[in-house]
């Protein structure tokens, strides 16, 4: 469900429309054939029997190294289940890793790299805020299906056909951070966001929102990645005198700012409000390390996208994803924690409904099978409901139209490809398990919106 579109204005999208232009023309640059299944720029599938590449296109190394990993363990799970039930057309699935830095700089010549040394690639995931504006229209242009994490506003509104979003834009989880901020009955709130592209798109949204809500913004600071100590920031941010911090600075950040916070404020925290992206075993356990478990998950929430936590969508995806414990490369802490994580369960499904839509349209190349994506997740009157790769390959052999509904719940693509559900309330016990606390209606959303 979305709760608003918002629009870009002229330069803005001009902006965007020059980016696909230059991306254009570093993909006519590149050595990959435009007939090649790597580029994907026509309907023919890749060779009987070869294996097909998913791409996880994120950072694995600099302040956001944790999201490739989550989003591996994603591809780590969805392809061995897929693999168990006999693969696709006759294909197994592999996984590859993508290293942007977080940086577009270095993001843009490693995915010109992925295309011209990966010709069985079938699909890529990933792509996060970080780097999603300058690589996505060179995926575009290659004509390869994605699967993106990223809540940047432009692809609310510019539309790049093998661009899918099973994820909200910021601006919404901007608004959720301030739905649990009501909950709670805070009145005076604190901005510390990472000076990266995907934190500080929450800035501008949460400063509205707050002042939709009668709330007091007590101070708007931003945290460098690359520092080692926010001292001044922590120092500012007690001066101000909040009753609660909304935050997302991913790496050593946010754990560092706590402690400072901590030392400064005669040995107590000031509760913190964190983004979808706190949910993740890294970030628990360098918090947990940095004040104390028991005082970190007392004075935590998060906002997340509500995700199944039972029922056979559930059950086939923890079965899938826990067998891949200890074998993904760069994942750390308590594994489970992935079952919630943003990526965890988005791009686990995303995986399946390329998979499943390349079954339908028999047929492994992007170009043919993305039409079917929303086929596959949104279905037609009639359609049986599936729950796994397994369940849902057998319906389609059977000549069965299908409804593919994964532990990310059934999807509602619009004319952009999103299709974005409802938020719950996350916290964490201090064993580093995560616990459902509440859930964020439509309505309290809508109430918050710029």
């Amino acid at each position: 469900m979305r709760f608003t579109t918002p629009v870009i204005g002229p330069a803005a999208g001009a902006a965007v429309l020059l980016i696909a232009a230059a991306a254009a023309g570093l993909a006519g640059c590149s050595s990959t054939s435009s007939s090649s299944s790597a580029a994907g720029g026509s309907s023919s599938s890749a060779a009987s029997g070869s294996a097909l590449t998913v791409a996880d296109v994120a950072p694995f190394s600099g302040p956001d190294a944790a999201l490739g990993p989550t989003y591996l363990a994603s591809c780590y799970g969805a392809t061995s289940a897929i693999n168990s039930a006999g693969g696709v057309l006759g294909h197994q699935l592999n996984c590859k890793s993508v290293d942007t830095r977080g940086d577009p700089a270095d993001a843009v010549p490693a995915v010109n790299q992925m295309f011209a040394s990966t010709p069985s690639l079938a699909l890529v995931i990933g792509c996060t805020s970080d780097e999603a504006a300058s690589v996505a229209p060179i995926i575009n242009s290659h004509k390869m299906a994605m699967f993106c994490m990223t809540g940047q506003s432009e692809f609310d509104s510019v539309h790049f056909p093998y661009f899918y979003r099973l994820v909200p834009p910021d601006l919404e989880e901007s608004y959720a951070m301030v739905a649990i901020a009501q909950q709670l009955g805070y009145k005076r709130i604190a901005l510390a966001f990472g000076n990266d592209i995907g934190s500080q798109t929450f800035i501008q949204p949460a400063i509205a929102s707050l002042a939709k809500a009668g709330m007091v913004l007590t101070t708007n600071q931003t945290l460098d990645l690359k520092a080692t100590t926010f001292r001044t920031e922590a120092e500012a941010i007690i001066q101000s005198h909040p009753d609660a911090i909304m935050t997302e600075a991913l790496g050593a950040a946010d754990p560092t700012l706590f402690s400072e916070i901590k030392q400064l404020n005669n040995g107590k925290m000031i509760p913190i409000i964190g983004t979808s992206a706190a949910i993740s075993p890294p970030f628990f356990k360098s918090a947990a390390a940095a004040v104390g478990a028991t005082t970190f998950t007392s004075n935590f929430h998060a906002d997340n996208l509500v995700v199944e936590s039972n029922g056979p969508a559930f059950q086939a995806f923890s079965s899938a994803l826990l067998a891949q414990q200890g074998k993904v490369p760069g994942a750390t802490g308590n594994f489970t924690t992935y079952l919630s994580a943003p990526g965890g369960v988005h791009l686990y499904d995303g995986i399946n409904l390329a998979a499943l839509a390349m079954i339908m349209s028999k047929s492994t190349s992007p170009s043919v099978y993305s039409a079917d994506i929303i086929k596959i997740g949104d279905g037609v009157p009639g359609a049986t409901v599936c729950y796994s790769f397994a369940g849902c390959a057998a319906s389609l052999k059977a000549g069965k139209s299908i409804r593919y509904e994964g532990p990310g719940g059934p999807t509602n693509f619009d004319s952009f490809h999103d299709s974005t559900g409802i938020f719950q309330v996350d916290t964490y016990s201090p064993s580093g398990q995560v616990n459902v606390v509440g859930n964020l209606t439509a309505a309290e959303l809508r109430a918050l919106s710029g």
